[in-house]
């Protein structure tokens, strides 16, 4: 195989949903790995001889499921995607080709849409709107959340699946700000407009591709940031400070439903406060005092191959900024630098 698809799942309802979508758009050599984590696939997941997957009694967590199902794999490359996302027609020979352009020690990741997973659809008067947790009464099309003043339906609805990305919500580069959480850049990719392949500071962390050998290289799943939280900023540091590059492939797109709105967009995996305190913590005792193993690069590095960025360089994060500066500097000397 040259690509495993790798998809971490628990209690996902769109999963099948995600798997036929992922089957129709493979144009190469390409498998998908779906890994069900205490929990069985309910609608269940169709046969086919591309698809492979492995059950857990009890939930190992999405970090952990990922490597088991990266374990399975004979493939060059590896995706870890989200179940529920759709994809492009051929992303995967897009991806691949890419990767060969460019190399190995390389990150890569799709354009990003926001999946218009659904539609409810009011039985009663037929009025649809854009997909929201279960309604409790129809409601208006044109403004979400708003009843319909017009149906006294409050019972009767169905979801009419769409599947397919929103138009004018593309995402290409990204970054974090100073305590490291994930920010959308988007001035970034409109300053550099040029290429089918533009570098991004960090990354979403819903999709992403590298070598099957550069991910145990790089322990891109590390389990001791828990089961979730921090993903994207953990892809972005280990490749760019390990001296690779995260880019992003402007010739495809993956669509990724964002779970923003509770019921339907519910959380499937055990998540709390204090695990996902947990990962912001070890993110920031890794990269901003640069003690992950891996790093030839201080995270100076990359903050300043980036800017101007608009928190790490504006005068009310200068505290901040000027610590990380400092432990650059530090970083540099110890490791031979000027």
């Amino acid at each position: 195989m040259d690509l495993s698809v790798l998809i971490p799942a628990r209690n996902e309802e769109f999963l099948s949903i995600t798997v036929e979508n992922i089957l129709k758009n493979i144009r190469g050599n390409t498998e998908i790995l779906v890994g069900l984590d205490g929990e069985w696939a309910n609608p269940p997941i169709k046969d086919d001889p591309r698809v492979s997957i492995i059950y857990h009694n009890e939930s190992v967590g999405q970090r952990a499921m990922t490597n088991d199902l990266c374990k399975l794999s004979k493939a060059k490359y590896v995706m870890k995607i989200d179940a529920h996302c759709a994809v492009d027609e051929g992303f995967d020979v897009k991806m691949v080709d890419a990767f060969k352009e460019v190399g190995d020690n390389v990150t890569m990741i799709p354009a990003l849409y926001n999946l218009h997973a659904f539609n409810w659809k009011c039985k009663k008067c037929g009025n649809e709107w854009y997909q929201s947790p279960i309604p409790t009464h129809c409601q208006l099309p044109a403004e979400a959340r708003k009843d319909n003043p017009a149906c006294d339906n409050t019972t009767d609805f169905e979801r009419v699946m769409i599947w397919k990305p929103r138009g004018g919500r593309r995402n290409e580069t990204y970054r974090f700000d100073t305590t490291l959480h994930f920010m959308y850049h988007r001035s970034w990719s409109k300053e550099h407009p040029e290429g089918d392949l533009v570098e991004t500071m960090s990354a979403q962390g819903s999709c992403f591709m590298l070598s099957r050998k550069k991910y145990w290289e790089l322990n891109i799943c590390d389990e001791d940031f828990g089961s979730w939280g921090q993903q994207g900023t953990e892809i972005a540091c280990k490749t760019w400070l390990s001296g690779g590059k995260l880019l992003t492939n402007r010739k495809t797109w993956y669509s990724h439903m964002f779970r923003t709105q509770g019921g339907t967009f519910g959380f499937p995996f055990p998540l709390n406060p204090t695990q996902v305190d947990h990962a912001r913590r070890y993110s920031r005792e890794l990269f901003m005092d640069n003690t992950w193993k891996g790093q030839i690069h201080p995270l100076s590095w990359l903050i300043e191959k980036f800017k101007p960025l608009p928190d790490w360089h504006k005068a009310e994060f200068k505290e901040i900024y000027d610590k990380v500066i400092e432990a650059g500097i530090e970083f540099d000397k110890k490791n031979g630098k000027n």
